[in-house]
């Protein structure tokens, strides 16, 4: 059982006198964490507090900044085991792919540390006898608002950017995930001067608080489509800058020349891990009618090889939904579906007995007009539906309120080539549906977000750019 606490201003355990939240284990439905809710007053003093030391972190050399994410990556790294056991304890993942997401997050706060001193801003040519550049800034105060599904990579990716360079952070972990967040502010809070890192915890109240908060100069947040309007609306009324990585509904494109039985699998993998909970994972198929029957047959085998159980036990590949309230979400759409025509080959039905539990699901003669199809459903889920063209299913997976990413497997380069150029997304790939070089960013588009959530050029994301020309009085020479 973990026992979370809150730092403000640079002290543990202030604040939290709006109650407290209990979060159950997703596999048993036992509690794993009690957390403490903090008020909207409470929200202001950390804001507040934040103000009180941003001038000194912002002085803070590059190079001594740098040094401090280092020994915070190594501190992370010291409880990487702790972190992935919370992880996996409070929103269900197989602790492998819970552990992956811990060493991803290490990686990324030792990558921003290596690259954030080496930024700098342009010189620009002017008059002979002046001088004038650019240089980056910190932006201020930020608020970074984590999603629950892979909580420490996401987190150590907005908290690295945005201490690196120089801004500090008040930091809201989901209230699905609290511990991790809580166990993983404490590893970089050892390593950070006083206040420059604060922890928020509680549930949608805190987080509206938060970002409605006048003095935020940047919220970041990773989560729902809803929840980031919102957050966007509120940053449109304080002045605050808006960085958002939200929903999706990303497709699967299967053109007519591939091996329908690998096919199968890259749709396995892209459905199925972390039980469809990933912000990139594939939500709907569209595949040739070529090939429609083999691959349907091996995805529905994928399906029923997967291992179901508790996220703690070796061997499990598919693990609980977050929570009940997820799995009806879930299985409403899959339904919803049902009762519009399309048929269930294996999965849909909701298992007896304690947890979140789901199968792997595979939906055929599916409409591309079906809720399960348009929305984010965010589990184990596989619609298929028939196109006659490669033509056909690219205009389709363009079709969509979301703009996150996209996978398609051909064997052709001038579809590929259509493809990424085609696609109004900010990820596409082809022939994998995961996967991509160290460093690489992407701007989601439409209901998914804006502004880059990755890569090196999170690190401007956080920081503002101010111009300088300097020239001797009266016009002569110094």
């Amino acid at each position: 059982m973990y026992t979370v606490a809150q730092l403000i201003g640079g002290v543990w355990g202030a604040g939290g006198e709006g109650g407290e939240l209990v979060v159950p284990d997703p596999a048993d439905g036992s509690p794993v964490t009690t957390v403490p809710v903090a008020t909207a007053d409470e929200v202001a003093k950390a804001v507040e507090a934040a103000r009180g030391v941003a001038a000194e972190w912002a002085a803070t050399a590059p190079a001594e900044r740098a040094a401090a994410l280092h020994r915070a990556a190594d501190a992370v790294a010291a409880v990487a085991d702790d972190l992935a056991r919370a992880t996996t304890a409070e929103m269900g993942k197989p602790l492998d792919d819970a552990r992956g997401g811990v060493e991803a997050g290490i990686g990324t706060l030792r990558q921003y540390a290596e690259l954030a001193p080496l930024r700098g801003g342009r010189t620009l040519h002017g008059g002979h006898a002046a001088l004038d550049f650019m240089a980056p800034e910190p932006r201020g105060v930020v608020a970074a608002i984590t999603p629950w599904n892979d909580p420490v990579a996401v987190s150590c990716g907005l908290l690295g950017a945005a201490l690196v360079t120089g801004n500090v952070v008040l930091y809201k972990p989901s209230e699905r995930s609290p511990a991790t967040g809580w166990l993983l502010a404490k590893a970089l809070d050892s390593a950070l001067p006083a206040g420059v890192l604060s922890l928020l915890t509680g549930g949608a109240e805190v987080g509206a608080a938060l970002a409605g908060q006048p003095g935020l100069d940047v919220v970041a947040h990773v989560g729902s489509t809803a929840t980031g309007r919102a957050i966007a609306a509120a940053g449109a009324r304080t002045g605050a800058k808006v960085l958002l990585e939200n929903g999706g509904s990303d497709p699967l494109v299967v053109d007519a020349d591939v091996d329908p039985v690998w096919a199968a699998e890259q749709a396995a993998l892209g459905c199925f891990a972390n039980a469809g909970q990933i912000c990139v994972a594939v939500e709907r198929i569209y595949v040739h009618r070529d090939v429609a029957e083999d691959f349907v047959e091996a995805l529905v085998e994928r399906a029923e090889a997967l291992t179901v159980g508790p996220g703690r036990d070796p061997g499990t590949q598919l693990g609980p939904l977050v929570d009940r309230r997820h799995r009806d979400h879930v299985h409403g759409q899959v339904t919803a579906a049902v009762a519009e025509g399309a048929r269930v080959r294996i999965g849909g039905t909701v298992p007896e007995g304690p947890g979140a539990f789901y199968p792997a699901t595979v939906v055929i003669d599916c409409r591309h007009e079906m809720a399960l199809v348009r929305e984010e459903t965010f589990g184990p889920v596989a619609p298929v539906i028939l196109v006659d063209s490669f033509s056909e299913g690219l205009r389709c997976a363009a079709d969509s309120p979301y703009g996150l990413a996209a996978t398609v497997l051909t064997g052709s380069m001038s579809h590929a080539q259509r493809a990424w150029r085609e696609l109004p997304v900010g990820t596409v790939k082809v022939n994998a549906v995961f996967g991509g070089a160290p460093g690489g960013a992407a701007q989601p588009r439409r209901g998914s977000g804006q502004g880059f959530g990755y890569g090196p050029e999170l690190l401007d994301e956080f920081s503002t750019v101010k111009a300088v020309h300097i020239e001797a009085p009266g016009g002569g020479h110094w």
